[in-house]
């Protein structure tokens, strides 16, 4: 890319934020179905037709593109023709200008030529990303006179920057309409084109913006070229950032619906604001519940032009910030409904979901999916083909339970539950825990494309962040293949890692080989406590380790063999802090298909070599079976297990034994301070 060479300004890498959309409830509302993944390794190498017809391209927009005008009832775009995946720029202008409706799948980086080329889209079309694949590079999309029902989304339009900070002899826009009707544009991402990102202009209306990024540009969001007041645009939940001016600029419109939007000038660029939201003109505008952080002049207002503010938030702004007028104010309600998300979640929210979608979920507001069922199945019978799919679309900082159902299969790949999504189950539907696996298969020395490790942390097939998080009826696997990765070096291959508090899991199968399940804190400052139940957890070395509390109840606890068939491996590795309780199993057994003496019950992990760490793990009322040592623990790293906590009491099996100086017993004085109340303190796990 083109470095910018105007001193107050220049370029950073925006990060591509990954997420799921708040969709709008009633008419408006927009059903997010079949993951856009769909079109990505089923995707043809020349256009082809969709067998059948995912759900998304049959939703219809919001706002102000909802409303039945000019003969045309709402905004729906290609979806009564057929479904096309494109690569080329051949195939995607074929279509995007042909005279009958397509719903146009672009699953491709599509390089323009020449730069600044905008394809002439005719109307009923959907021109849509195939998950994060669709990308238009060096050009964009024009939509000229009459031009109705059209649909952009989850497209990255990207980099037809000529040098020029403010560029008057290059119109290389990203969108831009001349008098159309009934266009949405929908979670795109535009960046670092010639002119502007988007033009509205010469009366175009019914229009809906919502969920795009717009960034690194002079010119964001133009609005007008006309003197005549009668569009009707909604521009909602937009994150506007890295832009100096028309964030938007909206001259001569009759109804403009700006809400939820956030407009961000950061201090640490030197792309800085002239303004923000600005009605001109005649415009009669209505703001509701934007953030705006650190702009310059946040809102202004022609003397002509009518602005009603309410429910916005000003951060570290200044400057003009502007409403009131003579005009007539409108109210948007009368012509659609909508939700508004509280300003003060804005900012976290449209960083979540702003862009495009790897994958897209079910049609919901935060008060629709909290407290929900989402289905996954690979089939297509559920709302999701994959389970991050269905992660996606828990709404950010939710406040009730969401119950991912995951029905039968093997579903390959790996999952993150974000700190931002609380309160999350994820539920096998099948009749048994063995019918639901979720697998992968990285490896600490596995390496990524750039070269470099995932780690032992990053390894892991699902990794959970966010507090109160319940598994059940399901398997968390990981699969990676020691024999034949002789060569990768680093073998710890994580199946499940926890790192949030108040963590649930109820009979589930959680297996693997080395490190299958790593349990800390999300800090070191924070508690992190786990509670496991009826499982079986399986592996070999270190197969349960971390610094988290956790208790192991009722479970099975399964020694399994060495890649090359040895019998050798330690249960715990415990990185406990002084202050927190570590693990404890109770009334659960330890066994497995390996030599009799072959395993330690766990070692003393100090992490980083910290000597104030205190590793703890008890095991007490519990069966081992004769693979458990005589004398089950060992030292590690260089510190002496004895200098740390490790006990048992009162374990069966011909693996138990009496006390002696290399195996400590709790008494029953002891034993009382360390059961699973005192474990979990003020939180009793109960399923929900």
């Amino acid at each position: 890319m083109t470095e910018i060479r105007k001193a107050r300004h220049r370029r950073r890498k925006t990060a591509l934020v990954v997420g799921v959309p708040l969709a709008l409830t009633a008419a408006g509302a927009m059903a997010y179905g079949t993951v856009f993944g769909l079109f990505g390794d089923d995707a043809q190498p020349k256009a082809s037709a969709a067998t059948n017809t995912p759900a998304w391209a049959t939703e219809a927009a919001d706002g102000f593109a909802s409303v039945h005008a000019m003969g045309q009832n709402g905004t729906y775009g290609g979806r009564d023709g057929r479904t096309v995946t494109v690569k080329t720029l051949a195939d995607l202008e074929k279509y995007a200008t042909a005279a009958d409706p397509y719903v146009i799948v672009v699953a491709a980086t599509i390089d323009m030529d020449p730069v600044g080329k905008e394809i002439k889209v005719a109307s009923d079309k959907t021109i849509i990303g195939s998950g994060t694949a669709g990308q238009i590079v060096g050009g964009g999309f024009f939509l000229g006179q009459g031009v109705h029902n059209v649909i952009i989304r989850n497209l990255t339009i990207r980099d037809a920057y000529q040098g020029i900070w403010n560029d008057k002899e290059h119109d290389f826009d990203g969108i831009q309409m001349d008098g159309a009707h009934h266009v949405w544009i929908d979670h795109n991402d535009i960046r670092h084109m010639a002119d502007g990102l988007i033009d509205s202009r010469k009366d175009t209306t019914y229009l809906t913006v919502s969920y795009n990024r717009l960034s690194n540009e002079n010119k964001a969001f133009g609005i007008g070229w006309t003197a005549n007041t009668t569009a009707d645009i909604t521009i909602h939940h937009n994150w506007i950032r890295e832009t100096e001016q028309r964030n938007p600029s909206t001259d001569n419109v009759a109804h403009a619906h700006l809400y939820n939007n956030y407009l961000e000038d950061d201090a640490g660029t030197a792309i800085t604001s002239s303004y923000g939201n600005y009605a001109r003109g005649k415009t009669h505008m209505v703001l509701e519940n934007s953030y705006f952080q650190g702009m310059n002049n946040p809102v202004i207002r022609d003397s002509t032009a009518t602005l009603v503010q309410r429910g916005n938030v000003f951060s570290g702004t200044s400057g003009r910030n502007e409403s009131g007028g003579s005009g007539t104010s409108f109210d948007p309600k009368t012509y659609y409904k909508y939700t508004l998300d509280k300003a003060a979640d804005v900012p976290a929210l449209l960083k979540s979901l702003a862009g495009p979608r790897s994958s897209l979920g079910t049609a919901a507001t935060t008060a629709a999916v909290t407290g929900k069922v989402l289905t996954v199945a690979q089939d297509g019978s559920g709302q999701y083909r994959t389970v991050q799919a269905a992660v996606d679309a828990v709404p950010v900082n939710n406040t009730a339970r969401v119950t991912i159902s995951v029905k039968p299969g093997t579903y390959r790949e790996t999952v993150k539950v974000p700190s931002n999504k609380p309160h999350v189950t994820l539920q096998g539907s099948g009749g048994s825990r063995k019918d639901t696996v979720i697998t992968f298969g990285n490896a600490a020395g596995t390496k990524k494309a750039d070269g470099s490790t995932y780690g032992t942390t990053g390894s892991a097939t699902v990794a959970v962040e966010g507090d109160d998080f319940q598994a059940r009826n399901l398997t968390i696997a990981n699969d990676f293949d020691e024999a034949r990765n002789q060569n990768v070096l680093g073998h710890q291959a994580v199946a499940l890692r926890t790192g949030a508090d108040k963590v649930m899991l109820d009979s589930v199968i959680v297996t693997g080989d080395q490190d299958t399940l790593e349990m800390e804190t999300p800090g070191s400052d924070k508690l992190g406590r786990v509670y496991v139940t009826n499982s079986y957890i399986t592996g070999n070395v270190d197969f349960v380790f971390g610094r988290a509390t956790a208790v192991i109840n009722k479970s099975v606890i399964n020694l399994k063999k060495r890649w090359d068939g040895s019998s050798a491996g330690f249960v715990t590795a415990p990185s406990t802090q002084a202050n927190r309780k570590g693990f404890l199993i109770t009334h659960s057994t330890v066994t497995g298909d390996v030599a009799a003496g072959s395993f330690s019950l766990g070692r003393n992990w100090h992490a980083g070599g910290d000597a104030a760490l205190r590793p703890q793990t008890t095991v007490r009322n519990s069966t081992l079976s004769a693979a458990i040592r005589s004398n089950p623990w060992s030292d590690m790293g260089g510190f002496s297990w004895k200098s740390d906590r490790f006990a048992e009491y009162k374990n069966t099996g011909a693996g138990a034994g009496a006390a002696s100086g290399d195996r400590p017993q709790l008494t029953d004085a002891q034993a009382a301070d360390q059961t699973v109340k005192a474990w979990l303190g003020d939180w009793t796990p109960t399923a929900s």
